[in-house]
């Protein structure tokens, strides 16, 4: 029975569309088997979805020193239901801001922290334009991740 990972992603910009191409690309390595990826954009996520995956990849940009709306709102409208149902559920971020990620990594560390998901790699931040070490990062990010849910 193979293990689900969702990556819920808010890439409103070529360079968050880029690190999420890179995320992507590292779940999805044929060396990792037994694991379907699924990836939602974060304002059309439901919560079904959210309850269904065994594992998360989080992505957003860091507008005004806070996560970006659309991945708040999908952890808003889905936050109760995931409470008692996720609890060590394993789950990585990429984040992209030009400055001030601080606020935006408290607000996952805090949600996450809530629900009991456990960080399964560290957590992958760029400001301004990814370079090939950034997007190697990613690239890991997202094998780790899945590599997680193998069995």
């Amino acid at each position: 029975m193979s293990k689900t990972l969702l990556i819920v992603h808010h890439t409103p910009s070529p360079h968050t569309q880029e690190m999420f191409e890179a995320v992507l690309s590292g779940a999805t390595d044929p060396q990792i088997e037994g694991v379907e990826v699924v990836r939602r954009p974060a304002l059309t996520v439901s919560s079904v979805e959210m309850l269904q995956a065994d594992g998360y990849l989080l992505g957003t940009p860091a507008n005004l020193g806070y996560v970006s709306g659309a991945l708040k709102h999908a952890f808003d409208q889905s936050y109760y239901q995931l409470l008692d149902s996720t609890h060590g559920r394993p789950f990585g971020l990429w984040l992209h801001g030009n400055e001030g990620t601080e606020g935006a990594e408290r607000a996952v560390d805090g949600i996450t922290g809530g629900l009991g998901w456990v960080k399964a790699a560290g957590y992958v931040v760029v400001s301004g334009k990814p370079t090939k070490a950034d997007l190697e990062a990613c690239w890991n990010l997202g094998a780790t991740v899945a590599a997680t849910l193998m069995e």
